[in-house]
């Protein structure tokens, strides 16, 4: 569980988050969805304990997150950041136990479980042959993956991820956000920063929309994809429809000039139709 209570972030004399509360339950995948420089990773950071809110409460597992040890915290929340150095010398195995260290006493050696562990976490993000090899030899999807692993071994109640598609294919964008959202199903609270809308609407439960450090909407993806609230975020005009295979959302950004008389459901500033209207 997550709880964000009328949190205001300043970095550089500069307000990048304002009012913003939100809560996040066990079960869940929640997108953060919005503009670059809404504060998305912004946002991450403070549930992770890396920034330091200038007012408002952050709430990790019931338990404040402002005041915790770096281990404690570790212990409860897990990060896959948006690109990150790693030394080139570790193995992607190396890489992937880091996730057990908090588990470990200062001086112990792994055990079973831990290595346990680091198999499934191989396993279930697909990285299983590539332990051996040197992080710095993998591609930058191939990194992505095996930090989702580390994640994964890590075995928090709450997973965080920083634009976890960015540097896939979209074989490994679909592979990666189903077993987030498998995670989820499996108890445990995951948001993730999203800049792909209809890849958010396709496999988050919520999304929450924002804009200018504020939050602008929290909802289905229904509720929050609608053309007009997307043109205020985003300052682009957008038809939103229907997805004929998966029925959820899929937004097309509209360039200068462009524009239908007569768009399909979504268009202009109409929601498409809620679940109820279609029964």
């Amino acid at each position: 569980m997550i709880r964000i209570e009328d949190v205001a972030v300043e970095l550089g004399g500069r307000e990048v988050l304002r009012d913003v509360s939100l809560s996040v339950p066990p079960r869940e995948f929640l997108a953060l969805v919005g503009p670059n420089g809404a504060g998305k990773t912004t946002l991450l950071r403070t549930v992770n304990g890396l920034v330091e809110p200038t007012r408002g409460r952050v709430e990790v597992a019931g338990e404040p997150v402002a005041g915790r040890s770096t281990r404690d915290l570790a212990r409860r929340v897990a990060t896959v950041p948006q690109g990150t150095s790693i030394g080139f010398d570790f193995s992607a195995r190396d890489v992937v136990a880091m996730g057990r260290t908090p588990h470990q006493s200062r001086f112990s050696a792994p055990d079973e479980a831990d290595g346990e562990a680091v198999e499934r976490a191989l396993e279930r993000t697909e990285t299983a042959g590539l332990p051996e090899r040197p992080v710095g030899e993998l591609s930058g999807g191939e990194r992505q993956r095996v930090l989702l692993a580390r994640a994964l071994a890590q075995a928090t109640p709450v997973l965080l991820l920083d634009e976890p598609t960015a540097s896939l294919d979209i074989n490994h964008q679909v592979g990666t956000l189903s077993l987030v959202r498998d995670l989820a199903a499996e108890g445990r609270t995951a948001v993730a920063a999203i800049h792909d809308l209809d890849l958010a609407a396709r496999f988050c439960d919520r999304l929450a929309l924002l804009a200018g450090g504020e939050l602008a909407a929290v909802g289905s993806p229904r509720e929050v994809l609608t053309a007009e609230r997307l043109e205020r975020a985003y300052g682009v005009r957008t038809v939103v429809s229907e997805h004929p295979v998966t029925g959820t959302p899929t937004v097309t950004a509209l360039g200068p000039g462009e524009g239908l008389s007569e768009g399909p459901p979504g268009a202009g500033s109409e929601p498409l139709p809620s679940a109820a209207d279609d029964d």
